[in-house]
């Protein structure tokens, strides 16, 4: 099966390049998640980490390679692989790099829940003078995800009132603190509506193997994903306007991508309807 919805013209071919494009401009962005948290690694984990310090850490570039993966093969199945290709070892290999794609979003999901955890983690630090302990390797928190060293022009920011985060030598003050739980919590949120997603959308690419994906149900879950993508792209509002660049530009390359995805789904069940009522078996 080949997607055909916009037919084989100029307009298809451009249609399709500008989808590749979008799939690679996303797997160019586990490189940037991964620069990123290794550089917030230099001021929480800097001795040996456990599994679940590691997934705490890395949570948004393990999250983001298992989307690319996984993306990749609903465009497989959507897309590019007719309809009986995907039997015996093809449908099982799937499905099973599938199976492992989902574990390390969920196990990427519980590294979210652990970094907001942490956040909650804070022991007030009385008489604290944060301009006497330059040179006891303090950071100081600046948004999610980022720090920077304790020093003579910054410490002045938490002289007074400052929060220790967990047992790391991170410091905050109240409003920086408040805003940055704001971005882990929607990190949290994103991360579960995508989970949702794949979920109804995984359901739907089951029923259209089986022959089932009738447009009753296309109904029932088209509503469903109406709320979830409005989340995401409330989430993905929300990360521009905080200043987080790279989470916005991630969420609105996610949203496109599977514009693209959701059009694959209505084209193969626009032309599996049309094989059956010409009595053609797929």
């Amino acid at each position: 099966m080949t997607s055909e919805f916009f037919g084989s013209s100029l307009r298809g071919r451009v249609f399709t390049a500008v989808k590749y494009l979008t799939y690679l401009l996303l797997l160019g962005n586990v490189y940037l998640f991964l620069q990123e948290e290794t550089s917030s690694l230099e001021h929480t984990f800097t001795g040996a980490m456990s599994l679940n310090q590691f997934v705490q850490v890395f949570a948004a570039t393990l999250d983001t390679a298992a989307w690319v993966v996984l993306l990749l093969l609903f465009e497989l199945e959507t897309s590019v692989l007719d309809d009986e290709k995907i039997r015996g070892r093809v449908k099982l290999g799937l499905h099973g790099i599938r199976l492992l794609c989902g574990g390390a979003i969920v196990w990427a999901f519980t590294g979210y829940c652990a970094e907001l955890i942490t956040l909650y983690k804070v022991t007030p630090m009385e008489a604290w003078n944060g301009c006497a302990q330059l040179a006891d390797d303090w950071s100081l928190l600046l948004t999610l995800d980022e720090y920077e060293p304790l020093s003579v022009q910054n410490c002045f920011v938490v002289a007074d009132a400052a929060l220790r985060i967990s047992d790391f030598n991170i410091v905050s003050d109240a409003d920086t603190l408040r805003a940055t739980r704001y971005l882990a919590w929607t990190d949290v949120i994103n991360a579960a509506a995508w989970i949702l997603v794949v979920v109804v959308l995984e359901i739907e690419v089951r029923l259209q193997l089986r022959g089932n994906l009738t447009n009753a149900v296309l109904d029932g879950t088209r509503y469903l994903k109406y709320c979830l993508y409005s989340t995401l792209f409330i989430a993905a509002v929300y990360w521009g306007f905080e200043g987080k660049f790279l989470d916005f530009y991630d969420a609105s390359l996610w949203l496109f991508a599977f514009i693209f995805i959701e059009l694959n789904v209505f084209d193969w069940q626009r032309e599996t309807q049309g094989s059956v009522e010409s009595g053609v078996q797929i």
